[in-house]
């Protein structure tokens, strides 16, 4: 089976995982800071704080908020949902708002109908790789007087005019998931200029105590307080060593990425009811997905009979993501009549295709030959059922 994405691990990183495993520090180590140093310096920004994965990374962001009960932050519709759960953690309410739909990013104008004086917040997704409108998202949140976060989980090694992501908004949240960018196996970061958020965050990711077990060593002695409600949000050395390695081949990984995804677009643009999302000038995609979209209402058959085709052919596809909203639990919370149309839509439409740096041109090629070969299907099925009814 071809993986919709997979690590990219090589010896380099092994040797490094190695020489942290037997190092006396395992955990709140040197290497966490270095790899905090090099990624903040990596991103553009001037501080970087490791949390054990993108969700504890969002819901770090939303305590540096402060929100209470009655605040609420507007997310996009589709995303991931650690996105929206993040904001119920703290005990805000996540607003939907739409996506646009060429590129599913959310969509500034509807974040600007659902802005109330309850609004706290702006969350934005990099949707697939891609950033957001910052320039506009940026004006927005200042003429509120709202914080901006960037959800860019999937946009690491991206950029906005020339700006690294990372260094777009006033929190940046970022995970290393194997799938994503660069791997920590689990892994989170968070970034911003804002020296008090960024100590914020290192408290609350350490149950809220002011100084590690390595900083009290350091300054001997075995005093410490607990300044507000945190959690073990930590991430090891064993970890960040692998993080560093992975950070270093961050370029190398997402050039391979966006030739993927070109290939992708050449090859399939023009298929008949295939659409691939729209690329933004200006704007350099982190390519964490490639997402097609598939005509259902033009081909006859739905996107999953596309899905299981590719299935059925060794191929690892996805479906990123359904609207949050239509999830059990929300629909149980905020009730059934939450609606974004262009998020609904897109839904019944959107697939995820195979996109990682060990990936090959073949590999490619044989993934779009399918959806190729599966489009004529449907339009022969067609030609056949529309010259059975003309004879009838």
């Amino acid at each position: 089976m071809l993986p919709y994405g997979k690590q990219t691990i090589d010896q380099t990183d092994i040797d490094a995982v190695v020489a942290a495993v037997s190092s006396t520090m395992l955990t709140t180590g040197p290497l966490v800071k270095q790899f905090e140093h090099e990624f903040a310096s990596a991103t553009g920004c001037d501080h970087a704080v490791t949390l054990s994965n993108g969700t504890a990374a969002l819901h770090a962001a939303m305590d540096a908020v402060g929100l209470r009960e009655g605040d609420e932050v507007i997310v996009p519709a589709i995303t991931f949902v650690a996105t929206a759960n993040a904001v119920l953690y703290c005990g805000g309410t996540p607003v939907f708002a739409d996506v646009c739909p060429d590129t599913l990013l959310i969509d500034v104008a509807d974040v600007e109908r659902k802005i109330t004086d309850r609004t706290k917040a702006i969350i934005a997704v990099d949707y697939a790789g891609q950033p957001c409108d910052y320039d506009r998202l940026r004006n927005l949140a200042d003429r509120f007087g709202l914080q901006l976060i960037s959800d860019a989980c999937h946009s690491l090694g991206g950029s906005y005019h020339d700006r690294s992501v990372g260094s777009l908004a006033d929190m940046t949240c970022f995970s290393f998931h194997p799938v994503k960018q660069i791997t920590t196996c689990e892994g989170g970061m968070v970034t911003t200029n804002d020296s008090m958020i960024a100590e914020r965050i290192r408290r609350f990711r350490c149950h809220g105590i002011d100084a590690t077990a390595a900083a009290r060593q350091v300054r001997n002695t075995h005093r410490y307080d607990m300044q507000s409600l945190g959690f073990n949000y930590r991430l090891s050395d064993l970890q960040c060593a692998l993080g560093i390695s992975q950070l270093r081949k961050l370029d190398a990984f997402v050039e391979r990425r966006q030739a993927i995804n070109r290939r992708y677009h050449e090859t399939l643009t023009g298929v008949e009811f295939v659409t691939l999302l729209n690329q933004h000038t200006q704007r350099s995609s982190g390519c964490h997905l490639v997402v097609m979209k598939w005509d259902h209402r033009a081909s006859g058959c739905d996107r999953d009979s596309l899905y299981h085709h590719l299935k059925q052919n060794k191929i690892g596809v996805n479906v990123h993501y359904r609207p949050v909203y239509q999830n059990s639990y929300y629909v149980e919370h905020f009730g059934p009549n939450v609606s974004c149309p262009n998020a609904d839509a897109a839904y019944e439409q959107i697939l995820s295709l195979p996109v990682f740096p060990l990936m090959t041109d073949q590999q490619v090629d044989f993934v779009c030959e399918q959806i190729i070969a599966f489009a004529k299907q449907q339009t022969q099925k067609f030609t056949s059922e529309y010259q059975l009814s003309e004879a009838a």
